[in-house]
Order: C-alpha cells, then sequence, then structure tokens
C-alpha cells in the first residue's frame, strides 16, 4: 500500500454502500485500479446487491487500445456482456439512452490536473448529462500527479471551450480530480448529486511518487511522471507544425522539426536560465504522426529541479523562441469546431496573435500568472486536502 495512500477504489465498503440496491454503470479506463493492482471494473463487477449495467469509455478507449484522437462507437464489451457506450465518437455527453435505468454512475480515471487533457472534460460532460437525467454521479479520488499545490497557466475563455477544455480554469488546476468534481458543482447552473470517495493519506505536498502507488500510463502518449510535468507547456506543440515528440519514447519530453536549428535555439534558452530546466539538442525520428519517418532536430527538455520548474511558461517560452527563429519555416496548424486548435488549447487567440513579440511573451505570461493566482484562492474553498 506504499506510504500508506489509499485511492477510492480502495475503499471497496463504502462504495458497497453508496451502490447497495442499485443499477449503476462504471466510466473508466486501465488507471481505474486499486493500490493492489486489482481493476475496478473486477471491484464493481464484484460488489453483492447492486449490477454492473453498463460501461462508459472515454478518448482512448475502455482499456487504453486507442491512440490520441481516434474514435469510436458504442459496442458490447467481450467479457461482461454489457454495453459500452462511447464518449468518444459521435456522442461526446452520455445520453439520456445510455443512462436509462441508472441510478449512479462510478466515474475512476487518473487524471493529471490539465485542463487539456479530455478526461476533465469528459467529467464535466458526465456530470452535466446525470444532472439532466437525475442520475448520481460517484467519482473514486485520485492524486494528481503533481501535487495540490501546481496551479499555472491563463484561463480558458468563453468561446473557446472544447473537448481540450470545457471550463474556466488554468492550465494546471493544482486539484485532485474529486476536488475538481466539487469545484464544478458548486459553479454549474444545474449541479448533479454528487459524492466523492475521498483518497486516504494524500497530502497536497505528495507527487504522484511519494505515494507508493502504481502508476499506470493514463494515455498511450503519458509514459511517466517526467511527460506530466513538462506536459503543461509543451502541449502547446500540438498546435504547431513542430512534432511534440509522438512517435517516440519521449513524447512531450522532446519537440523539433527537420528544419529547425535547434543547437542554436538550446543556447539561446539555457542563456535565460529558466528556473529548473535545462534545453538540449536532440535528433528524434517519428513513427507516427508529424514528421513521421523523417529526421527532426529537436530539443529536448530537462528538469533539474521539479519545484522551481515552471511547465507553461517555459513552453510558451519555447513556443516564442521558434517563432522568432524561424519565421518563414513556422506554422500553426489543425482545428476544432472551425477554431485554430492552438487558440483551444490556450484559451484564447493571445498566444496565436501575439507570441512571436518578446513583449506579446512577457505580457502573456505576466496575464497569466496573475490569472492563475485568482485561480488558487478561487479553488481553495473546494479542497479535501491539507499540506
Amino acid at each position: 500500500m506504499g506510504n500508506g495512500v489509499l485511492v477510492g477504489a480502495d475503499q471497496v465498503d463504502r462504495l458497497s454502500g453508496s451502490l447497495k440496491g442499485r443499477r449503476f454503470a462504471l466510466l473508466t479506463n486501465p488507471t481505474g485500479i486499486d493500490s493492489g493492482f486489482r481493476s475496478t471494473i473486477e471491484v464493481c463487477a464484484g460488489i453483492e446487491g447492486a449490477k454492473l449495467s453498463a460501461f462508459f469509455a472515454c478518448e482512448h478507449g475502455l482499456r487504453n487500445e486507442l491512440q490520441a484522437g481516434v474514435k469510436f462507437e458504442d459496442h458490447t464489451d467481450e467479457e461482461y456482456g454489457i454495453p459500452v457506450y462511447s464518449l468518444y465518437g459521435k456522442n461526446r455527453v452520455p445520453t439520456a439512452h445510455s443512462l436509462q435505468g441508472l441510478d449512479a454512475v462510478v466515474f475512476d480515471i487518473q487524471d493529471l490536473g490539465v485542463r487539456f487533457y479530455t478526461y476533465l472534460t469528459t467529467l464535466v460532460y458526465a456530470m452535466s448529462a446525470c444532472a439532466e437525467n437525475g442520475v448520481k454521479l460517484i467519482v473514486l479520488d485520485r492524486p494528481n500527479p503533481l501535487g495540490g499545490h501546481r496551479v499555472e497557466g491563463g484561463l480558458l475563455r468563453e468561446g473557446f471551450y472544447s473537448m481540450v477544455g470545457a471550463w474556466e480554469m488554468p492550465v494546471l488546476s493544482g486539484m485532485t480530480i474529486g476536488e475538481f468534481a466539487r469545484l464544478v458543482n458548486a459553479q454549474a447552473e444545474k449541479p448533479c448529486e454528487l459524492e466523492i470517495i475521498p483518497l486516504q493519506g494524500w497530502r497536497r505536498s505528495m507527487e504522484y511518487s511519494d505515494t507508493g502507488l502504481p502508476w499506470i500510463m493514463p494515455s498511450p502518449n503519458m509514459p511517466t511522471i517526467d511527460t506530466v510535468r513538462i506536459y503543461g507547456g509543451n502541449c502547446l506543440f500540438e498546435g504547431t507544425n513542430l512534432s511534440e515528440g509522438r512517435g517516440t519514447t519521449r513524447p512531450f519530453e522532446m519537440v523539433g522539426a527537420p528544419w529547425l536549428d535547434h543547437k542554436q535555439l538550446c543556447d539561446t534558452l539555457n542563456a535565460l536560465e529558466l528556473p529548473g530546466v535545462r534545453y538540449h539538442p536532440v535528433t528524434f525520428t517519428p513513427t507516427f504522426q508529424k514528421h513521421a519517418g523523417q529526421l527532426c532536430k529537436g530539443v529536448f527538455t530537462y528538469v533539474t529541479d521539479k519545484t522551481s520548474f515552471l511547465s507553461v511558461e517555459s513552453g510558451l517560452t519555447l513556443l516564442h523562441h521558434i517563432v522568432s527563429l524561424h519565421p518563414n519555416e513556422f506554422e500553426w496548424q489543425g482545428s476544432e469546431d472551425g477554431k485554430t486548435f492552438i487558440d483551444i488549447l490556450s484559451g484564447s487567440d493571445e498566444v496565436r496573435r501575439r507570441i512571436a513579440q518578446p513583449e506579446g511573451l512577457k505580457e502573456i505570461a505576466a496575464s497569466w500568472k496573475r490569472q492563475s493566482q485568482e485561480w488558487g484562492e478561487q479553488r481553495k474553498s473546494y479542497l479535501l486536502y491539507e499540506d
């Protein structure tokens, strides 16, 4: 049991009490396990006096079998013979039909505490659907992998909501997924009946590696806590024509392109002496997605001090210097709902419009710092755990 941290899925007695006499669905993926490596699917299927009637599956599928962005539709689970309702196909929100006859939905997914990681959006959508259909939502809480203090980035603005951002929040929330659910429910126009089964033994100062809990990859391109630490800033490169390292063994830690002057870029960045980080030139050849099969000149982000490292500000700075160094080669790319992808990732059109100018970088970073500090105060009344 590691350092004595128990997740919601460990507390079977409490879960059984909440589900007694009820028909329920489970919204989970392979990260839904207890501290002894038993899957939440197995835990829930074994609850006496309650009936597991359906699964809901979000991006990457019920068993993490799909790559990023791959859509899928409803199907029947081969092992349990019950419906699997897709929340990453034509429907992103549980339908009235899929919730019909259910008393509760149990949510158990390891999140990153990062706004554009789609599991948070799925939670928001599930809460809304449960509220509309009179179904209880039970969140089995899990640690924020980066601890409970790290709040970074600007707020998502009206008009830029999407699957990679469904709430007015910064890039890094500084909350567990259960705490976030409490905030959403309090601020929602129509709250759902919500129960959080909290963590036991977790403190805000704990990173995931401090908990002793098993790290199960939350998605195919999130292999380690090192990836998570850098993701908040370097995910912005998904909205550009640079590879963000997908198709390599170190996604998000490396970004690059065939045309990048990576050595000069690293020299420039290291001269800035940004807190807790060094940049080193590397080469890599992605096996899929952007620049697949092409040799890329890249930059590897090495976190030298995880306490002082600012993921979002470092990612913005890296982006600014690439745009400045390669104005002819660099491009914004991708769209969702008719909007440029960088806009919905970053939460407004400010980065796209202003990141090329030095004063733009400084003003965005300062503005985002103020916004994240405001959120840090706003979230306090919804926190469940101490330092």
